[in-house]
C-alpha cells in the first residue's frame, strides 16, 4: 500500500474481505494506530453490508475495506466512475474462497480489473493472499502474476514453529464421521498441547457445540473435567458475564469457548 502511495500519488487501494467480520478488523487495525489517518493523511474507509456511503465520499477515499459483492456493485460502472479508474491496487484476502459459492463475484472482479487496467493503461496491482492452495500457479497464471511475483511459504519459513500430524477417517456420513472425529481430537490434544491453548475447526455452529460437549464428558471420564480451566472463579464469573448464551457460559466453565 505505501509502495502504490509512492508511485501513483492520488491513486485508491482496495482491501477486500470475504467477511464483514474481518472488514471490520482492519478498519480497526488501520484507523485505530492513526498510521494512516494521521501521519500519512490517508482516508480509510469501510463499505459492506451494514455500511453505506456515496460515491462523493468514495472519490475522497484513499483507503476503501470492502466485500467482494459491494465492490462488483460500485465498480460494474467502471467507465463511467473516475474513482474506480483511479485503483493501484487490490488486495483481495482468502481469495482461495475463488472456490466455494461466492467464487464468481471474485472472478467477476479480477476480471473486470484486467479490462480495466487495459482500458486506462494504468498497471493496477493484484495482491491475493490465501492459505494452502493445491494449485498456485494456476491461480497466479490467471491473475496475470509472473513465476517472480509467485510467494509460496513452507510452514519452515514460519517464525513459530509448525508440526504437522494428520490422521484419516474413511466414514462418507457426515454426522457419523464428525462423531467420530471427537474422541481422537481429545486424544490430539491430550499428547500435544494438553497445557497450551487450542483451537478445534469444526464446519457448523451445532458441530461446534456438539464437540465441545465431547470433549468435556472425555476430560470428565478422565477424573477431571476442569482440566482446562486456568483462572480463578472470580476471573471467570467476570468472563461469564460477557454473555448472554447459556451454552457459552457453561462451557466456558470447563475451560472451553464456543
Amino acid at each position: 500500500m505505501l509502495r502504490s502511495f509512492a508511485q501513483s500519488p492520488g491513486s485508491k487501494v482496495v482491501y477486500i474481505a470475504p467477511l464483514k467480520a474481518l472488514a471490520r478488523e482492519r478498519i480497526k487495525d488501520w484507523t485505530s494506530t492513526g498510521a494512516f489517518s494521521e501521519t500519512l493523511n490517508k482516508n480509510v474507509v469501510e463499505l459492506t453490508g451494514e455500511t453505506t456511503i456515496d460515491s462523493t465520499e468514495i472519490e475522497k477515499t484513499d483507503i476503501l475495506i470492502t466485500t467482494p459483492e459491494k465492490f462488483d456493485g460500485i465498480s460494474r460502472q467502471w467507465r463511467s466512475r473516475a474513482y474506480v479508474q483511479q485503483i493501484s491496487l487490490v488486495v483481495i484476502d482468502e481469495i482461495h474462497l475463488l472456490g466455494t459459492e461466492r467464487g464468481a463475484i471474485l472472478e467477476v472482479i479480477v476480471s473486470r480489473l484486467r479490462i480495466l487496467s487495459q482500458f486506462t493503461s494504468r498497471n493496477i496491482r493484484i495482491v491475493g493472499l490465501s492459505t494452502a492452495l493445491a494449485n498456485a500457479h494456476d491461480l497466479a497464471s490467471w491473475l496475470g502474476i509472473e513465476r517472480i511475483g509467485l510467494f509460496n511459504f513452507p510452514s519452515s519459513v514460519r517464525p513459530v514453529p509448525l508440526r504437522i500430524h494428520i490422521s484419516g477417517y474413511p466414514g462418507k456420513a457426515y454426522c457419523p464421521r464428525m462423531a467420530g472425529m471427537n474422541k481422537p481430537t481429545y486424544g490430539a490434544i491430550m499428547q500435544h498441547s494438553h497445557q497450551k491453548p487450542v483451537m478445534v475447526f469444526v464446519s457448523s455452529r451445532r458441530q461446534t457445540r456438539l464437540t465441545a460437549l465431547d470433549l468435556i464428558a472425555f476430560s470428565a471420564a478422565d477424573g477431571n473435567a476442569r482440566k482446562w480451566l486456568s483462572m480463578s472463579e472470580d476471573e471467570l464469573e467476570s468472563v461469564q458475564m460477557t454473555t448472554k448464551d447459556e451454552h457459552l457460559k457453561n462451557m466456558m466453565s470447563f475451560g472451553i469457548g464456543e
